[in-house]
């Protein structure tokens, strides 16, 4: 589905948003919120709203306006709501594994939506199982949900409770106690919506106010703009915000650990209009092209992108170079969002399905082809070759990251390890693969520098996919090629 058949790209778990905003449309508010988070995930779309006494769901499979629309937007009454958008990694894609999960406890209605992978997800879920707890879905957010829900008992000891803001409080943060891995949540009650993120603050958050003192949760700092709300601040790693009639709360989770943000959101999946760590994701993609330029130059006539992620770093690289910049490659941007497969004949029309070469702008030139990275390999060479199609004389390949050669195990489908080819080839051998003149990566050293020169001294990413170094326990068998993309289907048989 979403025409993954030419993609060579990784792709987001999710994206989650949360609002608590007496007297506006919340449901309504979610789903525009959830539309500008739309490139986190494409697979479900869902949101849960509470009017303070009972909860409301609509969920489904596809894009947020295939799953959401006037006629079942109505029904999810309240002054709060969750959402979430979904790219499967941990889990099927099935609708019974679409978000957010809404349950009732003896407290009352509980909702989460999570963006992430826990690392000890098999584990816990084991747990649940023994306890006789019963689990309907495949993911580890279901896990987490059960979690806070189960009796005190099956959480922890220790946390003291005194009313329903501090019970659930103490629940929060005893999972965030059990839980690894990577995972930014948000989760609502019947009194409060409230924001999480773990420890490392691998997966990003971010809190904006309304104009009329409500407040919003977002993965990106682009949802909120588009719902009005002004930028605050990014949920803290290790953190729990609560929204609620006092307005914004910060309670303690757990103690913070050494800071790990996924660096690809640097790279690839953050849309370039949000900001992560006081920068702009636009301005810090200008710098890994212009490091990439200083590291990898090569004699040229014109600098292309392969649009549209790779259109920063392109235009640093040009302003570096002094090459000029130009369009050579026109994208058919909704190909991706198609839930048709093309037939046969089609299929063999590959990459020209998704991009057109621009032969006015490539006839006769050497030509720099920036990409932001390149993961199985698969669509690389025929950009390669349609760059040839449109008259270029030369192709040089330049990738404003290193080379990917290690799979994600914290909310991103990165391939397995005989899927990277940066892990079976050399640079030379991928060269060799995808029909450049030339072929380099921006180093490890360039791109962590371009994205710390303005992320502040207290900064740490993730390099994980880069450099192997994981900044969390990777159990042993989650290593294996053999181990499938969904880490339960055998329990269930698809």
């Amino acid at each position: 589905m979403n025409a993954e058949w030419f993609e060579d790209r990784p792709h987001e778990e999710c994206g989650v948003f949360g609002v608590y905003a007496p007297g506006r449309d919340v449901a309504r508010m979610t789903f525009f919120g959830l539309y500008a988070l739309q490139h986190r995930g494409q697979e479900s779309a869902g949101i849960a709203s509470s009017d303070g006494r009972a909860a409301y769901v609509h969920k489904g499979m596809g894009l947020v306006a295939q799953v959401l629309n006037e006629q079942n937007l109505s029904p999810l009454r309240g002054h709060m709501a969750i959402g979430h958008n979904r790219y499967s990694t941990t889990g099927s894609s099935h609708v019974r594994n679409a978000q957010p999960y809404l349950i009732e406890t003896v407290y009352g209605p509980l909702a989460l939506a999570h963006n992430g992978n826990l690392t000890n997800a098999l584990e816990l879920r084991q747990e649940l199982l023994k306890r006789g707890v019963g689990l309907s879905t495949t993911t580890d957010s279901e896990v987490m949900v059960q979690l806070l829900a189960g009796p005190k008992e099956t959480w922890a000891s220790g946390y003291s409770a005194n009313g329903p803001k501090e019970r659930w409080e103490a629940r929060i943060r005893a999972l965030m106690h059990v839980a690894q891995g990577a995972y930014s949540l948000a989760v609502l009650t019947r009194e409060a919506v409230y924001g999480v993120r773990d420890p490392h603050g691998l997966r990003p958050l971010c809190i904006g106010q309304l104009e009329d003192g409500g407040y919003v949760l977002a993965s990106e700092s682009c949802a909120l703009l588009t719902v009005g709300a002004t930028y605050l601040r990014e949920v803290e790693p290790g953190e729990i915000v609560r929204l609620d009639e006092d307005g914004l709360t910060s309670v303690h989770g757990h103690e913070p650990q050494p800071r790990a943000l996924c660096s690809f959101e640097y790279v690839y999946f953050a849309r370039p209009d949000s900001q992560f760590e006081g920068q702009v994701i636009h301005s810090v993609r200008q710098r890994m092209g212009r490091q990439l330029a200083l590291e990898a130059s090569v004699e040229a006539d014109v600098v292309v992108p392969v649009p549209d992620s790779s259109t920063p770093a392109a235009i640093g690289y040009a302003l570096q170079s002094g090459i000029p910049y130009t369009e050579g490659l026109i994208k058919n941007r909704y190909i991706g969002r198609t839930f048709i497969q093309p037939d046969d004949d089609l299929r063999k029309l590959g990459i020209h399905l998704k991009f057109n070469p621009l032969p006015a702008n490539l006839a006769g030139k050497r030509v720099i082809l920036i990409d932001d990275s390149i993961v199985r390999g698969n669509t690389s060479g025929p950009l390669v070759r349609l760059m040839r199609e449109g008259g270029a004389t030369e192709v040089h390949v330049r990738v404003s990251s290193p080379p990917v050669r290690h799979p994600c195990f914290m909310g991103i489908d990165m391939a397995t390890y005989k899927e990277l080819i940066a892990h079976r080839l050399d640079v030379e051998g991928i060269r060799q693969h995808i029909g450049a003149d030339s072929l380099d990566y921006l180093s490890l050293s360039g791109m962590l520098a371009a994205i710390r020169a303005g992320a502040g001294q207290h900064s740490g990413h993730c390099t994980a996919c880069f450099s192997g170094q994981y900044p969390v326990h990777i159990p042993r068998w989650l290593l294996s090629d053999e181990r499938e993309k969904t880490l339960f289907e055998g329990v269930w048989g698809v």
